[in-house]
């Protein structure tokens, strides 16, 4: 009988990886220089084990891909609160991993308290990475008017001009945000737990794998969520008025280009990146607000007009369009950085070195083909598009290489050189485009005059440096 076993990787990997050790399950690999997705236990044979990340773990569990799991409380609690009768069984907290979910408002909105916002009338906004959670908790209040907002992360970012609350994920018992926001009310507390399958816990023997943890004791771990918490965060208001122009930036590693681009513009940023979490950096251009959020959610939050100008990928320029091609979302530069290649990737078993050989190896498939990837919208219109039969998209946070071959068939992938790809024993059979960081705004918006010409320089600004950045190559 094999049992398997799905590990987290990210923030809970290395302390995962210490409790693993400390049970004698002898993970070979599954360390902090993790380098393949799939590890083996030296004690176990019969166990198979997958790295993913964390968020998907819970989903992975409860259709039965994997017997169990190691994942956040908050990541299983995001499931159940949508899909109760098919959420995994919460077999025992790993203490460690620890964190909690607030519920908070800006500093400077006139919310006196959690009781409040249930005789407001007016429309209540939630910005979370956890909608279902968002949406279970503001129903039990009885808010008159609300709208999830669901966001790939960088919630704290939204209150108060595109947002009135953001559930986020922050340090137990802190009180004080980054990015000016306060405390409405704790929603939970969650820390590391061992999940199973409803059916393998029930007709599986799973004692031998599961004894070895009775003996350790819980952990204890500062906190290692990713949301940036201190008591004194650094946070500056703006009075936004009609002609000022609203621009957002993009976090994570695509920082480090955009800020030589902006350089290069003549563009000066005060703490962009920011060591202190801030999202609102300050910069040498007059009448100009800017906030940083993730690439992925830019572009619906141009298309319902919360900024004018956006940096983000054509891959997301793409994602979204497919899913809203009414949009008004309009490309208005290439800036020629983030170069990488939107790519379909099969196992290096498959008998396909192209889409055609793809689709004659499915055509007499019974079952959907399975396709993995972070862009749905793109991968759902590929599938579409090639005639690929019943297939079935399965949305993923990342680590897409982990689910080929045993829980997709296919994936669509970005990538730079295809090393990794290559080295997850996968290979590319096609390439749907290649995607650089483009400028966004949107189309048939009417501006005033003095907005408009704002918009227009810093746009021929950004070209030009783009410009020169290619001639410089």
């Amino acid at each position: 009988m094999t049992i398997k076993i799905a590990l987290p990787k990210g923030k809970l990997l290395a302390e995962t990886a210490l409790l693993l050790e400390k049970t004698g399950w002898q993970m070979e690999g599954y360390n902090e220089g993790l380098r393949n997705y799939r590890v083996k236990s030296l004690r176990f044979l019969d166990m198979t084990a997958k790295v993913f990340q964390e968020k998907d773990i819970p989903i992975q569990v409860a259709i039965g891909n994997y017997d169990i799991g190691i994942c956040g409380i908050d990541w299983l609690e995001e499931l159940t609160s949508k899909y109760p009768a098919s959420a995994p069984i919460k077999i025992r907290d790993l203490g460690y991993g620890k964190g909690t979910l607030y519920l908070a408002a800006s500093s400077y909105a006139k919310i006196p308290s959690l009781a409040s916002l249930s005789s407001k009338s007016e429309l209540v906004r939630i910005a979370s990475e956890y909608p279902n959670i968002a949406e279970s908790f503001i129903l039990n209040l009885r808010v008159k008017r609300f709208s999830i907002y669901p966001v790939w992360g960088g919630a704290e970012a939204y209150p108060p001009e595109n947002a009135t609350l953001a559930l986020v994920a922050g340090d137990t018992d802190e009180k004080l945000f980054n990015n000016g926001l306060k405390s409405l009310c704790k929603v939970m507390n969650f820390n590391a737990c061992l999940i199973a399958n409803r059916k393998s816990w029930e007709q599986k023997d799973l004692s031998d794998v599961l004894t070895t943890l009775e003996t350790i004791k819980p952990g204890k771990s500062k906190s290692t969520t990713p949301a940036k918490v201190s008591s004194a965060g650094r946070f500056s208001t703006a009075v936004i008025d009609k002609d000022m122009v609203r621009i957002a930036l993009p976090d994570g590693h695509q920082q480090k280009h955009t800020v030589e681009l902006l350089n290069r513009a003549g563009i000066k940023l005060d703490d962009y990146p920011s060591s202190t979490g801030n999202r609102r950096p300050i910069s040498n251009l007059d009448d100009v607000f800017i906030r940083v959020i993730r690439p992925q959610d830019m572009p619906l939050q141009v298309a319902n007009g919360n900024f004018d100008l956006a940096i983000t990928g054509l891959d997301w320029v793409t994602d979204h369009l497919d899913s809203f091609p009414s949009s008004p979302v309009q490309e208005l530069a290439d800036l020629k950085l983030g170069w990488v290649r939107i790519v379909a990737v099969v196992g290096k078993d498959v008998p396909a070195d192209n889409i055609y050989d793809l689709q004659r190896f499915y055509a007499e498939n019974t079952a959907p083909i399975r396709v993995a990837s972070e862009y749905v919208n793109i991968a759902d219109k590929y599938a579409r598009d090639n005639h690929l039969g019943m297939y079935r998209v399965i949305p993923t946070w990342g680590a897409t290489e982990a689910f080929l071959p045993e829980d997709a068939d296919l994936l669509i992938e970005n990538t730079e050189t295809g090393s990794t790809i290559a080295r997850h024993n996968l290979k590319i059979i096609d390439t749907l485009f290649e995607s650089t960081a483009r400028l966004i705004g949107a189309k048939n918006k009417a501006y005033s005059p003095v907005k408009k010409a704002r918009i227009e320089k810093i746009i021929k600004l950004l070209n030009k440096a783009a410009v020169k950045q290619e001639a410089n190559k």
